[in-house]
């Protein structure tokens, strides 16, 4: 099989109509260039095909694919049908006479598309046909790539519009009032830009209006807000409402008013909706997955904006709407199908046209690393480095106190370490060049893109204490944290303003000028002179608010999950703003510039549902609380944690601690790109991207590195676990750790690193394992006891709580579960729970499959959920947590560990009862517990009949 290459990803000149693009052929998985156009249209998972490497079905918009047939047709014909003002602008628009900041012919070719739909004659029986979304109003909308340009293309359709109203104010074609709505504040201020009164205008600025004609373009009105600004009170809403104000729901004519001000009496005016895939009607979502599978807020966001429009159409009356939008889909659920596709795209230039046309940055994914996937598999474990087994349920499962200054996965820090390293070589070439050219040198900008608040705090955290082996991204001053709630917050403080009281509404304002500092520097990140000029380093929760990007992003790392390409694209293009437009005058191309991508999966997910071509049935069996058996129910501590009490002096001596063994392939120090094309990657290597191993040897004193590993261990243990003097556990952890490291207990596999330097290296980029290696033999002899942590919302669980679920594995009825069906993977699995059903000295039992029942262990520098595979109730009143195993590996002994852990602070704390644990396998057999324990129980009862007698 071949691996799929491309000898030169761009193409076509971004002023010309495309001439090629590259087509992938799933079956030789390879690129062929092809002539001609690449027809509009998106990429969905193939539904034939299981498993990551899914090759993709590209599904055409056959809407947007006939008129750009038309449009080319029509500019072919001279643009017959257009008024004179129209003419002048598109001549304008593509002659030498703007000798400035030439258009890119996908900004023609979007306007021009709606131009055709209101001005040439043979687009009236195509306009009849567009399908609508359900309302009364009509709306076309324009697919562009983000990078592309949609900004300006919005002010184009500004001009034209208002300038014929201008010219012509008879034509009913025409309108001189224009609301832009915009998804939140961000987006809102760069919009700015589309008023004609505005300082530093687009129409001026990219000379989009002939000098002559600008007088005529302020006559027209333009307003840009907020889609917070579409709320109103609803009458159940006034109800609820404490007030003496008892004026009911505002009229129609009223909340016009309102809304529109300065343009309140505008009738037939334009609307232009800026990033339009959140202004959907809920109906829109798949009907199949409903609204349950879109989250409150998005649902909320759409309804207020659709809905806003409805009544401003209802009053006044909307001539048109125009969505802006890279990725116009509604939601449903777990990615964009051809049920969510917005049904009225008119004009399509995505994200694989912008990379072949040079517009955007290529992002470039890891394909390989020099690491040994344990699962496996080939691909690179920075690929999506959140699904990684090490990664998921540490970052996942995060409550409770001071758990910000927990370290990250060893995994996330070496993809930190590597992606670092990479910017810091891009820094370098920046600063030697502006240094060459004796000009202010431009700072390159990670992003770090985290799944909640925990997980960007111990982000910001790690870099805080120099935890990643790069410098100047650790540096106070250039690190930027989000913080998303801040902002969102404000966003919906400035839309509630019209709705308070004064009073109140001050204190509304208060809250949004708190966001503003954060807001400016977010929003200034790479220019010059401006708050956020020196910002290299960003951390942000979900994704950074769309309309946000800068063109000195050149390094993104994802660690979240990405159930979607819409969103993989949505996430990195934040980080597509290209640079330079600079040609190169040889072929009339643009130079390629990347970003380097980890952790956001640009690769096809497999359908849910579909299994060889063809829709799975429905699942065979619900599995369910049996309410007939209440009597079998089973109870437990739902425990978060177990939080350690130790003696008041650590009772380990350097010479009891045992060797460790670091193996050089447990750590990554190099990994593979490639750049995407139509979601998969698509060239030849671009190269190595190297952990500097020589760097970190000069830059890092390995004692000064380790001192400040270990106060994290000082810090764990220490308060309230620790009851003796505090200096006293510091240098007793200090002295253990250096005695450790600089003995020969620590041995070296294979013979990458045999040199001193590189085994210092090695033992850097591995010291939290190394210190973990100490903390596990401290915890054997030092801890005194175990205090449990209790989840505060939901402290005891129960086999009651499970929600019903479907499974068409096989599974059997039994007697004493409170669950209805017992689900097993194999014949050993049905025997052993059939031993359970029937055994004399079980009470009751339960399979551990979506009970909720889990015990957090660390291996592997990483936390992790350990689910065991029974809990059973016995005759005697005990409890056992039953884990069956067929091969007792590492990794099963540290979960065994935790489980011991576990069962010892709950019967020591006394309110639950007893419980035990076990661990059966070849060696110990099921029934032979379950003797033991009823043998244990006789001896038990006898011994309490005894000292009854007299």
């Amino acid at each position: 099989m071949t691996q799929p290459s491309i000898d030169k990803l761009i193409l076509n000149s971004p002023y010309d109509e495309p001439q090629h693009y590259w087509s992938y052929d799933a079956g030789e998985d390879d690129y062929i260039k092809e002539e001609g156009r690449r027809p509009a249209g998106y990429v969905v998972a193939d539904p034939r095909v299981s498993g990551p490497n899914n090759p993709g079905v590209f599904k055409k918009i056959e809407l947007a694919n006939r008129i750009r047939h038309c449009v080319a047709k029509w500019r072919a014909a001279e643009y017959p049908g257009i008024s004179g003002t129209t003419k002048r602008l598109l001549e304008y628009w593509q002659t030498t006479e703007r000798r400035q900041h030439r258009l890119f012919f996908c900004q023609l070719e979007a306007i021009e598309t709606l131009i055709w739909l209101v001005e040439a004659p043979d687009a009236k029986e195509t306009r009849q046909n567009i399908p609508g979304d359900g309302g009364a109003f009509t709306r076309w909308c324009s697919k562009m790539a983000t990078g592309s340009g949609k900004t300006v293309v919005m002010a184009m359709l500004l001009a034209w519009q208002l300038l014929n109203k201008a010219y012509a104010p008879w034509d009913p074609r025409f309108t001189k009032y224009a609301l832009i709505v915009a998804p939140g504040l961000t987006v809102k201020n760069r919009l700015a830009v589309l008023n004609p009164d505005a300082k530093d205008n687009y129409y001026a600025e990219f000379g989009l209006v002939p000098q002559e004609m600008l007088p005529r373009l302020r006559q027209g009105k333009v307003q840009v807000l907020n889609w917070h600004k579409l709320a109103w009170e609803t009458a159940e809403k006034l109800k609820r409402k404490r007030s003496v104000d008892k004026r009911g729901v505002k009229s129609d004519a009223a909340y016009a008013r309102d809304v529109l001000r300065d343009m309140a009496s505008a009738r037939n005016f334009l609307v232009i909706n800026d990033e339009a895939h959140h202004a959907w009607r809920v109906n829109l979502a798949s009907p199949q997955r409903g609204r349950r599978a879109v989250d409150r807020e998005s649902v909320q966001e759409a309804t207020i904006w659709v809905g806003g429009l409805d009544r401003l159409h209802r009053e006044r009356g909307i001539l048109y709407c125009f969505d802006m939008s890279a990725t116009p889909f509604a939601p449903s659920g777990h990615r964009s199908d051809e049920e969510a596709l917005f049904k009225w795209i008119v004009s399509d230039f995505g994200l694989n046209d912008a990379i072949e046309s040079g517009l955007v940055k290529t992002p470039l994914v890891p394909v390989r690393d020099d690491s040994r996937r344990r699962d496996g598999g080939l691909r690179s474990r920075l690929f999506h480095i959140y699904y990684d087994p090490e990664v998921k349920d540490d970052l996942s499962s995060q409550k409770g106190e001071g758990l910000e200054k927990k370290p990250l996965p060893k995994l996330v820090r070496e993809a930190y370490n590597l992606l670092g390293t990479d910017w810091q070589k891009t820094r370098n070439a920046w600063r030697k060049e502006a240094k060459r050219r004796k000009e202010r040198e431009r700072i390159p900008v990670m992003i770090s893109v985290a799944n909640n608040v925990m997980t960007a705090a111990r982000i910001r955290h790690a870099f805080a204490q120099e935890e990643i082996l790069v410098p100047e991204l650790c540096q106070a001053d250039g690190l930027l944290h989000i913080d998303s709630k801040v902002l969102k917050e404000a966003e919906q403080a400035e839309g509630d303003l019209i709705h308070q009281a004064q009073h109140k509404a001050g204190q509304q304002r208060e809250r949004v000028e708190r966001a503003e500092d954060l807001r400016t520097k977010v929003n200034t990140v790479g220019k010059r002179g401006e708050p956020g000029e020196f910002i290299r380093n960003i951390i942000a929760v979900g994704m950074l608010s769309e309309g946000w990007d800068a063109h000195t992003v050149t390094h993104i790392i994802g660690l979240r999950a990405f159930t979607s390409q819409l969103l993989c694209e949505q996430v990195v293009g934040r980080g597509l703003r290209r640079a330079s437009y600079e040609v190169n005058e040889k072929d009339g191309l643009l130079a390629p510039e990347y970003v380097n991508v980890f952790g956001v999966p640009f690769s096809f997910l497999p359908q849910e549902g579909r299994v060889n071509g063809t829709r799975r049935t429905a699942p065979k069996m619900p599995i369910e609380v049996d309410e007939e058996k209440e009597a079998y129910e089973i109870r437990w501590p739902n425990i978060l944690r177990l939080n350690e009490t130790y003696y008041d002096t650590l009772r380990l001596k350097g010479k009891d601690i045992p060797e460790l063994t670091l193996d050089p392939k447990d750590t990554i120090t190099h990994a593979e790109l490639k750049p995407i094309m139509d979601g998969r990657p698509a060239t030849a290597p671009i190269g190595l991207k190297d952990v500097d191993l020589k760097g970190i040897a000069d830059e890092y004193r390995l004692q000064t590195y380790l001192f400040r590993v270990v106060m994290n261990l000082y810090d764990e243990i220490c308060d309230p676990k620790w009851r003796g003097i505090k200096t006293d556990l510091l240098a007793q952890i200090v002295g253990l750790a250096e005695e450790f490291i600089y003995s020969d207990k620590i041995q070296v596999r294979g013979d990458l690193f045999t040199e001193d330097w590189k085994k210092r290296v090695l033992i850097l980029l591995s010291l939290d394992r190394v210190v973990r290696h100490i903390k596990d033999h401290i915890d054997k002899e030092s801890i005194q006891d175990y205090a449990p942590e209790y989840d505060a919302e939901q402290p005891i669980r129960s086999t009651a709580d499970m929600s019903t679920w479907w499974t068409r594995r096989p599974c059997e009825r039994g007697q004493k579960s409170h669950i209805s069906h017992t689900v097993y993977d194999s014949e050993w699995e049905a025997c052993e729970a059939f031993l359970l059903d029937k055994h004399d000295f079980v009470r009751s039992y339960a399979k551990n499959d979506h009970l909720g029942f889990y015990i957090m262990y660390e291996y592997r520098n990483a936390v992790r959920k350990y689910l065991p595979d029974y809990l059973v109730k016995l005759q005697d009143g005990s409890h056992l947590v039953l884990e069956v195993k067929g091969q007792i590996d590492e990794e099963a002994k540290v979960k065994r560990a935790a489980l011991q852990k576990w069962v010892r602070a709950v019967n020591a704390e006394g309110q639950h009862g007893t419980w035990r644990e076990a661990m059966a396998g070849p060696e110990q057999k099921v029934e032979d517990i379950l003797g033991q324990y009823k043998k244990d129980a006789g001896k038990n009862k006898l011994k309490g009949a005894d000292k009854n007698q007299p």
